[in-house]
């Protein structure tokens, strides 16, 4: 990837001339470190906790974003607000694409699973990489420079299997606990990722209780994917109907262009 980058990288200190645009019907959600920053002050916010995805937004993911505005509302803080900060630059060939994505995150505040009064989505530019704890740190930092000073990291979040033994490449916890030791992340205060899967006993996504194995069922991106390309519904309380919807729309599309 660097090679195709051609003969020069630049590097070193950078002056923006004019305001970089994709034209694609995005750029609404663009919003620099400065303009987010502003958001949250015209919003009152008293903290703000990001969280980062670069898959579709499902229940499990939302009970994560929920329960840390209900902890940090006991911590005593008022008018916490959520960045929800997708990654919009490359990701894998059979991840959902971003302009999917975003209708599909609309849908979710739509169906008011996360709170469309204390949230602002915005898109995060950069690539995925892929390079575990490095990237993990890199993914923090850009989210305390615009502004957010809690940060919820989840198991693996720069990682992937090896393409040939599928085990992981990097030790899952690891980018966490990268995070609680790193230099200049000065702001911000980790809040872990507490694991989510779909309760078959309550039809609700909920933190998983190892204690409970037998009513847990966790539902992959590959389970995932397969459902919405038959067309079925998840089960009852994994993701939002309206949210589902976009997904199926997106994997039909797939079909008819091949």
């Amino acid at each position: 990837m660097i090679m195709e980058g051609g003969d020069w990288l630049v590097g070193g200190d950078l002056e923006v001339l004019e305001r970089i645009k994709w034209n694609d019907g995005l750029d609404q959600y663009r919003l620099t470190p400065k303009e987010l920053k502003q958001k949250f002050k015209d919003m009152q916010a008293d903290a703000i906790f990001a969280f980062q995805l670069r898959n579709p937004v499902h229940n499990g993911h939302a009970l994560l974003m929920q329960d840390t505005k209900r902890r940090l509302l006991e911590r005593g803080y008022k008018n916490p607000v959520l960045l929800l900060h997708p990654l919009g630059g490359w990701t894998k060939d059979d991840d959902v694409p971003l302009s999917w994505r975003m209708t599909q995150h609309a849908a979710i505040l739509e169906e008011g699973v996360l709170d469309p009064s204390s949230t602002i989505v915005a898109i995060f530019p950069s690539p995925m990489m892929y390079a575990g704890p490095t990237e993990v740190q890199w993914h923090c930092r850009a989210r305390m420079i615009a502004g957010a000073n809690f940060y919820i990291v989840g198991r693996d979040p720069a990682g992937m299997p090896h393409p040939v033994t599928k085990q992981d490449l990097y030790e899952p916890t690891h980018g966490g606990k990268v995070l609680t030791m790193a230099p200049g992340l000065t702001s911000v205060e980790i809040i872990p990722f507490r694991v989510a899967a779909y309760n078959k006993t309550k039809k609700i996504m909920d933190f998983y209780d190892p204690q409970c194995h037998a009513d847990f069922e966790f539902i992959s991106g590959t389970k995932m994917r397969s459902l919405a390309l038959s067309g079925e519904n998840p089960p009852d309380g994994f993701m939002a109907l309206k949210a589902w919807k976009v997904l199926v729309e997106y994997y039909s599309s797939l079909q008819k262009n091949n």
